[in-house]
């Protein structure tokens, strides 16, 4: 297997091809959501990949990707995939909403999520918090992103159900590239 090449853009380094790499998360491709904090994916999808005029670059099987979620702010709207996901707290502390309930997480915890959990993240403490998340990636995988009260009083609920991550975040905007280390 060959090593993919590396491409500079203003926002970050982009793997480019499907062979191995070494990639810093400081010298990645950053995006920021307002209100959402900000994240590290080590990939590029179609649509950061055409503002930054490389070629999409997404992990066939697994998505990682590394979030800095700063007071008051949200990882995430409240959803369940029908895939596997894992998060991993690094640093700081935030509240995780998993099935309705309140469950605090810091430092070193891992939440598990089978496929069909619903979860999300809400940083209410006073000091960054830094997670790792994955997933598996399957064909014919699907998102749901449910009405809840207990997300609600988070701000993490949409307020119809939807399938559609367009429609869930309509009201934030897109992700948006931007340079520079978020750590």
């Amino acid at each position: 297997m060959d090593e993919a090449p590396l491409r500079e853009t203003p926002a970050g380094l982009v793997p480019q091809g499907d062979g191995w790499f070494v990639l810093n998360a400081r010298d990645a491709v950053w995006m920021e959501r307002e209100g959402f904090g900000s994240r590290c994916g080590f990939e590029a999808d179609g649509r950061v990949a055409a503002e930054l005029g490389v070629e999409p670059h997404l992990f066939p099987q697994l998505g990682i990707k590394l979030a800095v979620i700063e007071p008051g702010q949200r990882s995430t709207l409240y959803h369940a995939e029908t895939s596997q996901e894992d998060f991993l707290v690094l640093e700081g502390e935030c509240l995780a909403i998993v099935e309705e309930q309140e469950r605090r997480l810091k430092a070193w915890d891992l939440l598990h999520c089978p496929p069909g959990t619903r979860h999300a993240f809400v940083n209410d403490g006073g000091a960054a918090c830094v997670l790792l998340m994955v997933g598996a990636r399957r064909e014919g995988a699907s998102i749901l992103y449910p009405a809840s009260e207990v997300a609600a009083r988070h701000g993490v609920s949409v307020e119809r159900e939807t399938t559609s991550p367009n429609e869930a975040y309509a009201p934030y905007g897109h992700w948006r590239p931007v340079g520079g280390p978020k750590l």
